[in-house]
């Protein structure tokens, strides 16, 4: 069948439609995107303010005529941190699902942190032994560890490149003081959490997801895109440690200018990799492999699961 899955993120809403059954590989027939913040248009108070929640509904409304036009017979909707942490969440997804028909389900932070361990899980297999997964979107930091395809621990942080940036990095580029206490934040935010992990032991295998990941890893060095899915590439903590005070002095629009960076998801790198650097530093990580599937492709696999087990 003919999947979608409608994932309304921190900076994006996107529409992945893929071919699946139970028991096979999902492949991916389309890509939809429209670039949102809406971890950057939230108000003084928390909420979603009038403009967001328009533009919302309005990309909702593309997503579900791309989902028709290609065929889609089950659209999968989530939201992530931006909606769940809005003072006024159930305002907006009931102004959504009035004006599209979509039931937005609005994932707790562990939920995302567990289904991005399944999609790591299932590609890398069992082979790949303990498994530490990092993924962090534009509103929240994930980190998860286990031995199966449910993890052992999970972790939710709100530790996203969109919200740091905006509340942290007001400047462009940034001055040396607001990089240093947001270096300081994160570290002591990541820090609380890293006994709970520990104490599970050494991890076997090390990865991370998400797109800020994938474009650190490809302004080290690793490969372009277009090489395709099953090139493996992967991020040293010690390239990190360099990048870092050069993001730091870069303005936004130099840092678009290096390769795999969108012009959109320029102005949140540097945060992204502050929150990279710590991670890999406090869980004392030397590396870590880029994998190419994350929370939606969980969502579809938890889906399939559920079609293969009625």
């Amino acid at each position: 069948m003919r999947l979608g899955v409608l994932d309304v993120g921190s900076n994006t809403v996107h529409l992945l439609v893929v071919d699946a059954h139970p028991g096979a590989c999902p492949l991916p027939a389309h890509s939809h995107k429209a670039e949102l913040r809406l971890a950057q248009l939230l108000d003084d108070d928390g909420a979603i303010g009038p403009h967001g929640v328009d533009r919302l509904v309005s990309v909702v409304k593309e997503a579900l005529q791309a989902a028709e036009d290609k065929g889609v017979e089950e659209v999968l909707p989530f939201a992530t941190s931006a909606v769940r942490e809005a003072r006024n969440a159930d305002e907006v997804l009931e102004r959504v699902r009035a004006e599209t028909g979509v039931e937005l389900q609005v994932l707790t932070g562990s939920e995302e942190a567990r289904l991005t361990f399944l999609a790591a899980r299932r590609w890398f297999g069992w082979s790949a032994g303990k498994l530490l997964v990092l993924d962090i979107g534009g509103g929240s930091l994930e980190v998860a560890y286990g031995m199966d395809e449910e993890p052992d621990a999970a972790a939710s942080l709100p530790l996203g490149a969109g919200r740091l940036t905006a509340g942290w990095l007001p400047g462009d580029p940034p001055g040396p003081d607001e990089v240093r206490a947001l270096r300081r934040h994160v570290r002591t935010e990541i820090a609380r959490t890293v006994g709970e992990f520990s104490r599970l032991g050494t991890p076997d295998h090390v990865v991370a997801t998400s797109k800020t990941f994938k474009q650190l890893a490809r302004i080290a060095g690793a490969a372009r895109s277009a090489e395709g899915l099953y090139v493996q590439r992967e991020l040293k903590r010690e390239s990190l440690e360099e990048w870092v005070p050069r993001l730091a002095g870069m303005t936004e629009a130099e840092r678009a200018e290096l390769p795999g960076v969108s012009e959109g998801r320029a102005g949140q790198l540097l945060a992204g990799a502050l929150v990279a650097e710590a991670a890999l530093d406090l869980f004392g990580v030397e590396r870590v492999e880029i994998c190419p599937w994350a929370l939606r492709e969980g969502v579809i696999l938890r889906r399939l699961d559920h079609m293969e087990s009625v």
